[in-house]
């Protein structure tokens, strides 16, 4: 009866994220209600491998005391302290503090935010503010990649690059550019990654051409592009890019809202490429999903351009739960797990996820495996040699996340018939191999849909 109750309550009330929603009133709601380690517990009783750590946020794992003990001390001790009027908590500074010790080169600057989408749209207007500031006013104009994902936000979905954060909402903006993404699968110059790596370079001085090499501000990139479908970029492909950048006198923005962390295997992704951003933006595995934390850390010439250009005025930017000190009291305890064994854990559950993906590739429906530590992903196509899509009446998006989920397993299924592989760092064997094994047996049943057996006739 409560079970039905809370069903109810949530049809009627909850107005749930990029769903549809008349769709949803029909199908209801999965509530989940506990969770530990990799394990999510549904309210009927069913557990789940959760192959996607949430939203590719929940790094740590489930069911950490000491994340639980370190919010609920902060709360008794201070439960919000704001950071206007030059005020502060020690968490916040702590944390402002070790993240700029662990980020590549000098991203010594950090400002807090609420999660990714406005960590995004803080680095637009900081951006407007910094050329403002070096008398550049007309360097408007910003660049991302196709299939890349930014937020949700006004701005920030405008420089997302996928349909469906478009439809309907007048975005994206005049002055939101695109070049296409570096897509190994499907990229038209083919699989060599330095075909592939060049191809970028033109693309993006093509596209600065086009728009005016003067009126450029910046160009952002993801390590991976995770909603785009995991898409992963060539080796060096990162370098060249922020190589580029530098060249053109363009800001270089790495998006690890969803790569860091320890989600490819270091704390942040852009160390593995060997690269130092202008910007880069973290969320999600910042505070492992347990509370909202989101930030933008900024290179030193950044930061001194606009603290020299306001001279004594306010930089008029702000949240009310920037800094938050219990967000910041988990993201530090949180950071204190990964250094302790988390990191360590999550680069060898990678391998052995990554290996028993590549196992899958042998299967009818397989055409791409992909990914790199705990970030992968498996494209299907019911035609190998043209990589022919599963049709829309296959509807892959639902249908293959209802067999998963059946078959005790959460992933995420993009509607092109992509399914993508976050879990937490702390999986044990039996969780990877749990993940691959009902993996398996949901391409299977999917192999058997009539609206794919047709076509594989």
């Amino acid at each position: 009866m409560l079970s039905n109750s809370i069903i109810e309550l949530d049809r009627a009330h909850l107005v749930h994220p990029v769903a549809s929603y008349r769709g949803h009133e029909k199908l209801g709601v999965r509530v989940l209600s506990s969770a530990s380690g990799a394990t999510v517990t549904d309210m009927s009783g069913r557990q789940l491998v959760d192959g996607f750590a949430g939203l590719w946020c929940v790094n740590a794992g489930y069911g950490h005391h000491s994340i639980v003990e370190a919010a609920a001390r902060q709360m008794r001790e201070l439960p919000y302290a704001t950071a206007y009027f030059g005020l502060g908590s020690e968490p916040a500074i702590r944390l402002a503090a070790e993240l700029a010790e662990r980020a590549p080169g000098d991203l010594n600057h950090v400002y807090f935010t609420l999660g990714g989408s406005d960590a995004i749209d803080s680095t637009i207007r900081f951006i407007r503010y910094y050329n403002h500031a070096r008398g550049t006013p007309e360097r408007d104009q910003f660049i991302s990649l196709e299939q890349g994902y930014h937020g949700s936000s006004t701005v920030g979905a405008g420089l997302t690059a996928l349909p469906i954060f478009h439809a309907g909402f007048g975005i994206p903006f005049d002055w939101q550019h695109k070049i296409p993404s570096h897509y190994a699968y499907r990229n038209p110059v083919g699989t060599d990654p330095q075909a592939i790596i060049d191809a970028s370079k033109q693309a993006l001085r093509s596209k600065v051409e086009e728009i005016g090499p003067e009126r450029v501000a910046a160009f952002y990139a993801e390590p991976i592009q995770g909603s785009g479908g995991v898409l992963v970029p060539p080796p060096g492909w990162m370098k060249a890019m922020r190589d580029l950048c530098h060249e053109l006198d363009i800001l270089f923005v790495a998006d690890e809202v969803i790569t860091g962390f320890g989600r490819t295997g270091p704390l942040f992704a852009c160390s593995e490429d060997d690269i130092v951003p202008d910007f880069l933006t973290v969320a999600k595995g910042l505070t492992s999903g347990y509370v909202p934390m989101g930030a933008v850390l900024m290179s030193d010439h950044v930061y001194n351009t606009i603290a020299d250009g306001a001279g004594a005025a306010a930089v008029g930017h702000g949240y009310t739960y920037s800094a938050h000190p219990v967000s910041a009291a988990v993201a530090l305890e949180v950071l204190h797990l990964y250094e302790s064994g988390l990191l360590e854990n999550g680069r060898r559950a990678g391998r052995r996820l990554m290996a028993g993906l590549q196992e899958l590739a042998d299967h009818p429906l397989v055409g791409d495996v992909r990914g790199r530590g705990m970030l992968a992903a498996v494209e299907l196509v019911i035609d190998k040699t043209a990589k022919t899509p599963l049709p829309a009446a296959a509807d892959p998006a639902r249908r293959i996340f209802d067999r998963a989920w059946d078959n005790g397993l959460v992933l995420r299924a993009f509607g092109n018939g992509v399914l993508g592989y976050a879990p937490p760092l702390c999986c044990t064997d039996a969780d990877i191999d749990a993940i691959i094994t009902r993996t398996r047996k949901t391409l299977d049943q999917t192999l058997e849909d009539p609206d794919v057996r047709v076509l594989l006739a």
